[in-house]
């Protein structure tokens, strides 16, 4: 039995649970899934691609851009003050996409394709304009708003474009495109920020202009259905309902809102990475011993190798975007193959286990600061987010109605919007609670008798390096000191006990799907003896 558009309300309460499209359904093969893929999807593959280059450009490195003292052209704030554009940002992109998912189901996902694009531009351009803690946080807003009208019509267009059969491939390989795009972008980002901040502002402008080209060649599936419920609307032979009462009507389904509310753990574990673990490389981690292993003492020479690597200018140093761009990396090369494992999994199975390796990387990210750590940590994500995130939007596309689908996949941005909001409050906060280099380095030039009032007037971001100069002690040898003497792992025990709770969690709701859809195939064959 599928699930009904009108939901439980439709089936009665004598009705089995609704079941069907909860089960698990065989997938295709490897080469045979590959095949099926039709023209269209691809055509949304690269506009994601395109979309998350420019995206990544920016969210790659605006950690390190707050942080930045305003000498070298950064905000200079702490992160604490930037957490407050993280959660802006998050529960803008994140909540919005609840509502413009039913906008591009009714008018047309070509039109808020071309609607977000132009949103986007404005933002980064914003961005550029206005090198301030308003300007940034005023083009993060724009920012966010195209991207919640962006998301639900490309998601939506993938899931009518696939059939259940390939939905796991399909979701791979998508996902697999993403990342390239999220591969590209820190590898500009990284390139132009050594020039000036605003050019990888103007640069991610620029990039995502492809996608207007692009759109000449997309065909929204499903387009006829579409115009055919405008059609009788507008004679008034079918009734629209409203689309907030719509949309909190699907919400009140207990097999989806559990759902969502189960991932916002993982939400809030996932986004740490972005947001805080640059600041983390930043400040803790050196990544001298991969430069020597890979390169020799001397470092990288050649000029292709610092910009692929994402390499500061001497060649010795992987910068922050550079190390985190390995998450990307492997989703790009990798990914299919892991959508194919995955697809030999229950959904939830494979969600549980790609949580725990999530929640592995988080604990070891704060266990060291030598590089190769931080290179195991990354990787073991990785592995984590394939395995579990593609499925989170699979699974929710599958249960949708078919003329609710973007509406779904707008739904599926709730426990984002939960779990980055908090994370962007909490996380930036925690670290500079327990991990801030700058406030570790102010308190140590007081007590080695710097004035207060002479400490006080460092600007922000260049505390550091004023306790270098002031002791005359090696910038390696302070940060290993105060690193030891300051429990800066304690923000990754939080993050990894939160994504141990999620785990648990989807394990729960797991069994009880199982429990759903036994009991529906019993109640059929009861009906069917009956008959």
């Amino acid at each position: 039995m599928t699930v009904s558009p009108e939901g439980d309300r439709a089936a009665g309460p004598k009705a089995p649970p609704p079941t069907g499209a909860l089960d698990d359904v065989e997938q295709l093969g490897l080469f045979a899934a590959l095949a099926s893929l039709s023209y269209v999807f691809w055509v949304v593959g690269a506009m994601e691609m395109v979309e998350r280059l420019a995206y990544y450009g920016v969210k790659a490195v605006a950690t390190l851009y707050a942080k930045d003292p305003v000498s070298a052209g950064g905000l200079g704030v702490t992160l604490t003050s930037f957490g407050a554009i993280l959660s802006t940002w998050a529960l803008i992109q994140s909540i919005l996409p609840v509502f413009t998912g039913g906008l591009s189901d009714r008018y047309g996902y070509k039109q808020t394709i071309f609607v977000s694009t132009v949103v986007k531009i404005a933002g980064y351009l914003t961005m550029a304009a206005f090198p301030t803690y308003a300007g940034f946080f005023g083009g993060a807003v724009l920012l966010a708003t195209g991207t919640a009208i962006f998301k639900p019509g490309i998601q939506g267009t993938l899931v009518k474009a696939t059939r259940r059969e390939n939905s796991s491939m399909a979701w791979g390989v998508f996902y697999q495109t993403v990342n390239i795009g999220g591969f590209l972008g820190p590898l500009v980002a990284g390139y132009m920020r050594k020039m000036e901040w605003r050019y990888v502002f103007l640069a991610c402008a620029a990039i995502i202009c492809l996608n207007f080209l692009l759109l000449l060649t997309y065909r929204e599936p499903g387009i006829e259905e579409r115009k055919e419920r405008a059609r009788l609307a507008k004679e008034g032979k079918l009734r629209r309902p409203n689309l907030l009462a719509e949309s909190l009507g699907e919400l009140r389904k207990p097999q989806l809102w559990i759902y969502l509310a189960i991932f916002s753990g993982f939400w809030f574990m996932f986004n740490a990475l972005f947001d805080v673990l640059p600041a983390h490389i930043d400040d803790w981690v050196d990544t001298r011993d991969i430069v020597r292993a890979l390169f020799g003492d001397g470092g990288a020479t050649s000029e292709w190798v610092r910009f692929f690597v994402v390499m500061n200018e001497e060649g010795t140093r992987i910068q922050p975007e550079g190390m985190l761009n390995l998450n990307a990396g492997l989703i790009m090369t990798t990914c299919f193959l892991f959508a194919w494992l995955s697809g030999k999994m229950r959904a939830t199975t494979s969600m549980v286990v790609g949580t725990l390796l999530a929640t592995a990387a988080m604990f070891l990210s704060g266990f060291s600061v030598l590089g190769w750590v931080s290179v195991g940590a990354i990787l073991v994500f990785s592995v984590g987010e394939m395995l579990s995130s593609p499925k989170f939007s699979e699974f929710i596309g599958n249960i949708a109605p078919s003329d609710k689908k973007a509406m779904y996949l707008g739904f599926s941005q709730i426990p984002l919007a939960v779990g980055w909001t908090l994370e962007g409050f909490i996380a930036p906060a925690l670290y500079d609670r327990f991990a801030s280099k700058e406030r570790f380095s102010r308190e140590l030039l007081a007590e080695r008798g710097m004035d207060a009032a002479a400490v006080d007037a460092i600007p922000q971001g260049e505390a550091f390096q004023r306790l270098v100069e002031f002791t005359g002690e090696a910038p390696e040898a302070l940060t290993r000191l105060l690193h030891d003497t300051h429990a800066v792992g304690a923000v990754w025990v939080f993050m990894g006990v939160i994504g141990l709770l999620s785990a648990l969690g989807i394990w729960m709701y797991g069994r009880w799907v199982l429990t759903l859809t036994r009991g529906g195939a019993a109640a059929r064959g009861r009906a069917a003896g009956g008959r």
